[in-house]
């Protein structure tokens, strides 16, 4: 048996005689059992391009859904090769139909913005599942 303290920023300092090891292992077993009812929200991200073809659209739309079903939060990223970012308006409208079309599964968070040479949107998932 060890003399521990259990409480030291109480007034007087509460201290137990009890074995410390078991203790140690009670407290580990408490901030495990912690660790599992942890909800970590992860990020994925879906790469388009301006050009995309309407079946890979919908390939990379239902990647969304699924990704944003699961509690995922998403970054759409639109990517513009070469002459491409001459036409940003088709960018644009890509990134807005997308945003449209996963309305009812996620919010997006902000509206598509223009970084470099690619248009970045990021969403949430409903609250309500």
């Amino acid at each position: 048996m060890d003399l521990v303290l259990v409480a030291d920023r109480a007034t007087p300092p509460v201290c137990r005689i009890m074995n410390f090891g078991k203790h140690q292992y009670e407290q580990k077993r408490k901030m495990r059992d912690q660790k599992k009812k942890q909800v970590t929200q992860k990020n994925k991200e879906i790469k388009f391009h301006a050009n995309i073809d309407q079946h890979d659209y919908e390939i990379k739309l239902n990647r969304i859904i699924a990704f944003l079903k699961k509690g995922n939060r998403v970054k759409v990223s639109l990517f513009f090769r070469g002459r491409e970012v001459t036409h940003r308006e088709i960018g644009m409208q890509l990134m807005e139909r997308v945003a449209e079309e996963i309305e009812v599964y996620g919010i997006s968070e902000n509206r598509p913005r223009m970084i470099g040479r690619s248009i970045v949107m990021f969403l949430n998932p409903n609250s309500a599942k």
